[in-house]
């Protein structure tokens, strides 16, 4: 007897991706990616689902949102969805040969000189820099007053951030024009930047200048270390002593791209983090009284601020995701599709820029509950909302190029707002600030003040 097999089943035909309607000739939907690109790409996914295209101008664009599409997004090789061919606009801050100017081969090994810097020797040092440098912008606040918050924790950072992953050396020039330069790079990222990034325009201009600025600090740094033989154990000491595969030191140029890279990558978002999670517990003022029971239960005894303690900060940490969520400093990740790319029945043509928004999917009510409120208790047990799928909270990215700094930026603004919530009460001098959209990394829109007191109480900390 014959026994029959079923047939195989067909795959089905491939069909081109669904396009968002509104967009204008020659513009396509670039004036309401503009105003407010959230709200845009928000109304496409409800419109079309989990894969749409628009345009900006002539380029257009795939829109990948929920966790299925970003494991996609995330899982496709380097050679059909490339991060290098979006970034080309940091070339000029980080310079030439390294990060997104160099193969994918030589910047993986560019990171993995960074990774020994990273274990938990150095995470020890980390915490106790973080602390000592909070410490030090609370002791210079008195007792009360006004801060501008964007701009207080980007200072904060900048001093955290040189300090940690550069060097003392470089912290010690902070006030002596490195934040300066250092701001000057900032500006470099913009939209005009990212189309155009050797455009000769005031802001880059400046980027230019202040890049040389930085790369002569770096410079004399480094050589005085090697006259000196002095060999701290910090991120351009590890680089200064590396080599590639094939045994190549690196040049001074290089050694100064990467730290820039590292830089950006641990001290942007980290700013825009911390401003975003102090508003939310601004805010939230029965969470923050949680924050501070916990300071009270983990540090009372010693009265010092250690790694230990920070990873057993639980409920702060909770709030540092809820804001990863609501406020994604990135609210689009973008690669290029160098060949076509299927995704279910549909395919995304190469010479398409793909695109994921953590500001998009980290609202999807199917994953979060009453997404659009302030609500950490969403990551602890039983919920544990996030744990649904490895790729439901993409505030740091994902796959290859998930950020190596992840850890670092949560424990930084876990121990700042454990320091200022132990010293101060807060209160917000405007309203609730809007995201400004304006800008490549996404904090609150400016004026953004706080009035502060020192808190009656008496601080956990010596």
């Amino acid at each position: 007897m014959v026994q029959l097999r079923d047939a195989p089943t067909a795959t089905p035909e491939a069909r081109p991706i669904p396009v968002l309607g509104g967009g204008a000739p020659l513009l396509g939907h670039l004036w309401e990616f503009q105003r407010d690109p959230v709200a845009m790409l928000e109304r496409g996914r409800r419109e079309l689902g989990d894969l749409y295209q628009f345009s900006l101008g002539p380029r257009k664009f795939a829109l990948f949102s929920g966790p299925d599409a970003h494991d996609a997004f995330f899982s496709a090789p380097e050679d059909q969805l490339n991060a290098k061919a979006v970034y080309q606009f940091t070339v000029p801050i980080f310079g030439r040969g390294v990060a997104y100017d160099v193969a994918p081969q030589i910047m993986d090994e560019q990171l993995g000189f960074l990774y020994p810097a990273l274990r938990e020797a150095a995470m020890q040092q980390f915490a106790r820099i973080m602390f000592e440098e909070t410490s030090l912008l609370a002791d210079s606040m008195g007792d009360s007053g006004v801060i501008d918050l964007p701009e207080t924790m980007n200072r904060l950072t900048v001093n955290i951030a040189s300090r940690s992953l550069i060097g003392q050396e470089v912290r010690d020039q902070v006030d002596a024009g490195f934040a300066d330069a250092y701001h000057d790079l900032q500006k470099g990222i913009n939209t005009l930047g990212f189309f155009l990034p050797r455009l000769p325009t005031p802001a880059h201009r400046s980027r230019d200048r202040a890049r040389r600025r930085v790369a002569d600090l770096f410079g004399r740094i480094m050589s005085a270390r090697r006259r000196a033989e002095h060999r701290p154990d910090d991120f351009m000491q590890s680089l200064m002593e590396a080599a590639y595969s094939d045994g190549r030191s690196l040049s001074d140029d290089e050694i100064t791209g990467i730290l820039l890279t590292v830089l950006f990558a641990g001290q942007h978002t980290s700013a825009v983090l911390a401003t975003w999670t102090g508003l939310e517990l601004l805010r939230a003022s029965s969470y923050s009284d949680r924050v501070r029971d916990e300071t009270r239960d983990i540090y009372g005894g010693s009265g010092e601020m250690n790694l230990e303690g920070l990873k057993q900060q639980v409920t702060t940490e909770h709030a540092v995701r809820e804001c990863e969520r609501l406020h994604p400093p990135l609210i689009i990740l973008i690669r290029k599709v160098l060949r076509t790319m299927r995704y279910g029945d549909y395919t995304v043509p190469a010479g398409a820029m793909a695109m994921v928004s953590p500001a998009v999917s980290h609202r999807l009510p199917h994953l979060f509950d009453e997404p659009d409120r302030f609500n950490p208790d969403r990551f602890a047990p039983p919920a544990r909302e996030d744990k649904q799928h490895p790729y439901a909270l993409i505030g740091f990215g994902g796959g290859k190029h998930r950020c190596m700094g992840k850890h670092f930026a949560e424990m930084q603004v876990k121990a700042i707002w454990t320091v200022l919530l132990d010293r101060f009460e807060f209160s917000l001098d405007t309203e609730f600030p809007s995201p400004n959209y304006g800008s490549w990394v996404t904090g609150p829109v400016t004026p953004c003040r706080l009035r502060y007191r020192r808190r009656s109480q008496g601080s956990v900390f010596r």
